[in-house]
């Protein structure tokens, strides 16, 4: 079956000639729940688009915890870091049963180079993904646990039918892993956070009763 790429954030700008040749280079992979896609230190040279499901970017530390720089979905890509042939600078891990469109890192070049503006939109993605690092790292120095975990579901939370939600289904491990915490740091918080009337728990599926109410971080980070 063929590769649909038109919706492709990362292929807007490109003519279906040039999607369909893209299509005619890519190999399309699939993964399980859990699936190890990358990992940190390997010298693999592919750049992967998601085409279904999700994946989650993080680091390890030397005592095993997890520190997760970022959570993809369908229509986002990561790899793009190959272009400098060092070694992978993160693991990647699906958190659900995933499809990608893998491009080997010559094509991909060569991509860039016929296509001035997919080159560009590549540029300013890594922009954004730097400046992303940048705020997790002032957010892990600068606040505490509490400001972090407020930060985190903040913004995370999406508006709908007139309540703020965070839809991400995320366990208290996971979050941990977000903002640096241990798990029953995160208990603690949340349990805090219900019984003060900020948040309402259904479920796996956080609730911000009161937004205008919601505790705010302590540091104005830009």
């Amino acid at each position: 079956m063929p590769i649909n790429l038109k919706n492709i954030p990362l292929f807007r700008d490109l003519q279906k000639d040039d999607l369909d040749a893209i299509a005619q280079v890519a190999v399309v992979k699939s993964f399980p729940k859990n699936g190890v896609v990358i990992t940190e230190g390997e010298f693999t040279r592919s750049l992967y688009v998601i085409l279904s499901g999700k994946v989650k970017v993080y680091l390890d530390d030397k005592n095993g915890k997890e520190l997760v720089l970022d959570v993809k979905g369908p229509g986002e890509y990561f790899g793009e870091m190959v272009l400098d042939e060092g070694p992978r600078s993160a693991s990647v891990v699906t958190t659900e049963p995933c499809r990608f469109a893998v491009i080997s890192t010559t094509e991909f070049k060569n991509l860039l180079l016929k296509h001035p503006q997919l080159a560009l939109h590549v540029l300013e993605n890594l922009i954004h993904m730097v400046r992303g690092l940048n705020e997790h790292v002032r957010s892990l120095a600068l606040l505490d646990v509490y400001g972090r975990v407020a930060r985190m579901l903040l913004d995370l939370a999406v508006e709908q039918g007139g309540n703020h939600v965070i839809p991400e289904k995320l366990t208290q491990q996971e979050m941990a892993s977000r903002v640096g915490a241990s798990r029953e740091m995160i208990n603690r918080i949340l349990r805090d956070l219900a019984t003060g009337g900020y948040i309402r728990v259904e479920g796996k599926r956080i609730i911000i009763t009161n937004i205008a109410a919601f505790p705010r971080v302590s540091i104005d980070l830009p």
